[in-house]
């Protein structure tokens, strides 16, 4: 029996199966708006059989994207294109979600394959960053003015009108993005956030914007409607963000309304040597699926339909999320369960053709 290929239930909403797309970034948007693009893309996935379909980063204010081709819900306008994107997956049989992103001290740079690197300068369509403080992430990236205690309430506002537009394009699922080195994350993560205000020093001051966001996201997004939320489990670094406040952390977000964590690490700071290796991010949603008594996700070098479905069958993770392998087949699921004697029903305009 394939346990990848059982539904899984959060709140009212039933992914048929284990299977979901992590969010990757194409940087393939013009002015936050998805297009044709983004509707081939991730309906491509969708018509490849898997479960959840999350959209990538997309950014809740203007100067919190990445790059300036970031998709983005920080106005109103920007609501149909992601409408389309929503409709397609839905339409071929997929659950759609949208990660609401921030990027903080980690914005205005180029895409990956501009021919520049770094920083994009004001000349060029850059934008002052922001974060938790006013240490940039590395020297070739801007260095940020940091966000007086006063400000931060306009932030978890924004999240929080980012999530109440991704209801009204139509998407089943939210993901508050809070990991890879990210505003979020930057606030969490003791190697960055030094503030001597509410909003630092312990544990509970370094939470603190997160459990806002949530709160305020929550408050805005249907009750019948999961929220997810991404973190890194892990900073791999001493001193930094461990498995142990990742626990403790997501006790107080499943309590705040959230119900599945996506385990990721890594990202806080530079220079940090990740033991990347075969499911070597597992054991993080593992532990904090057991402790802390929420919903799973498991991503990272997760390529085979055997070891996806020992994952779930252990009991290990509730979702399995896989970014390059679906990158680099779109029908991974629909051969995944081939091979573990699944019966996924194939598009009709895919399954005629083999009977």
């Amino acid at each position: 029996m394939s346990h990848l290929f059982t539904p899984l239930r959060l709140r009212d909403l039933t992914l048929r199966n284990r299977v979901a797309m992590s969010p990757m970034c194409t940087y393939s948007a013009r002015e936050g708006h998805a297009d044709d693009w983004h509707v081939v893309h991730l309906g491509a996935r969708a018509a490849g059989g898997i479960g959840l379909v999350i959209a990538e980063a997309t950014a809740v204010e203007a100067r919190g994207r990445i790059s300036p081709q970031d998709l983005g819900l920080w106005r109103d306008e920007q609501v149909d294109g992601l409408r389309r994107v929503a409709a397609a997956v839905r339409a071929l049989g997929t659950a759609s979600a949208v990660q609401l992103a921030h990027a903080g001290r980690k914005a205005s740079t180029h895409r990956p394959w501009a021919p520049a690197r770094g920083a994009v300068a004001d000349a060029d369509g850059g934008w002052p960053v922001v974060g938790p403080t006013a240490t940039p992430f590395s020297p070739t990236l801007r260095t940020p003015v940091a966000l007086a205690e006063t400000e931060l309430p306009v932030v978890v506002r924004a999240f929080a009108d980012a999530a109440a537009r991704a209801d009204a394009a139509g998407f089943d699922a939210v993901e508050i993005h809070a990991a890879h080195g990210y505003l979020l994350h930057q606030f969490l993560s003791p190697l960055v956030n030094d503030r001597d205000d509410g909003y630092g020093g312990d544990f509970d001051g370094r939470s603190r914007l997160l459990r806002e966001v949530a709160t305020a996201v929550r408050a805005v997004w249907p009750e019948g409607k999961p929220l997810l939320v991404r973190i890194s489990a892990s900073d791999w670094a001493d001193g930094g963000w461990t498995v142990d406040d990742s626990v403790r952390l997501a006790r107080w977000l499943a309590g705040l309304g959230v119900d599945l964590i996506d385990c990721s690490s890594g990202g806080a700071v530079a220079g940090v040597a990740i033991p990347a290796g075969p499911g070597y991010q597992v054991p993080f949603a593992e532990r904090i699926r057991r402790e802390a008594g929420v919903a799973t996700g498991a991503v990272g070098r997760i390529t085979t339909a055997e070891q996806a479905d020992t994952i779930v069958r252990d009991g290990r993770a509730d979702l399995v999320l896989l970014g390059k392998p679906l990158l680099q087949e779109p029908q991974w699921a629909l051969r995944a369960a081939a091979e573990l004697g699944a019966e996924v029903p194939w598009p009709v305009p895919y399954a005629w053709v083999f009977g």
